[in-house]
């Protein structure tokens, strides 16, 4: 196999501020595809800890593909971090215990947002909060310091707060071409065959791709 091993923590011996986050998790509810990796010189080992309000008794799951990039900081907000918004008050008499548990909404009356979805080939930049349920497709960029309570589409630049689509990175044809392609689940020698076609600006040389 050429290239680094998926398997593998640190896919650098040298540079231990960066993980391969399938390697680092143990919650059930987390799932992480191959060669995504998490940057954080502060402890990248520690990733679950930016995932928070996930509690197995709400079932959602945080669901992310192969060849991320996630700067530090980010912070998935996960479906427990909702209140129940239906009644005169959103707040959590519930959780403060002294007979007040006989308050505890059913589910259904919390606002729960499903599975929160990053694709393939997606760079976060650090700082960012993304909140329960968000889709973000196949190779999106999204800006540093963005707070993403909505879905952005494949192939765009998101930025802000809120964070809005700023531009496509390719034009249609390519991004549809890109979507069928699903470089990310080549083998690893075929992905080093082609990574130069990968990493060049010259765009028309993805479509000369060998075997």
């Amino acid at each position: 196999m050429i290239g680094p091993n998926p398997n593998k923590v640190y896919p650098n011996e040298n540079i231990k501020q960066i993980v391969y986050i399938k390697n680092v998790i143990t919650r059930p509810n987390i799932i992480v595809g191959d060669y995504t990796y998490y940057d954080d010189v502060n402890g990248a080992e520690k990733f679950e800890d930016h995932v928070t309000h996930h509690y197995p008794f709400l079932g959602d799951k945080l669901i992310i593909g192969k060849f991320c990039a996630i700067a530090k900081d980010i912070e998935f907000v996960m479906n427990g971090a909702n209140h129940r918004m239906c009644s005169v008050t959103t707040y959590p008499f519930n959780i403060m215990g002294g007979g007040w548990e006989q308050f505890t909404p059913a589910l259904e009356d919390l606002p729960l947002k499903g599975d929160t979805i990053i694709g393939n080939d997606v760079w976060i930049g650090q700082n960012v909060t993304v909140m329960p349920g968000v889709h973000i497709g196949d190779g999106a960029i999204i800006a540093a310091n963005s707070v993403v309570a909505k879905d952005v589409p494949a192939y765009c630049i998101a930025g802000g707060n809120p964070c809005r689509v700023l531009r496509k990175r390719f034009d249609d044809e390519l991004i549809s071409y890109l979507l069928n392609l699903k470089w990310w689940d080549w083998e690893s020698d075929k992905i080093f065959r082609n990574m130069e076609a990968l990493c060049s600006g010259d765009l028309t040389k993805i479509r000369s791709i060998t075997d």
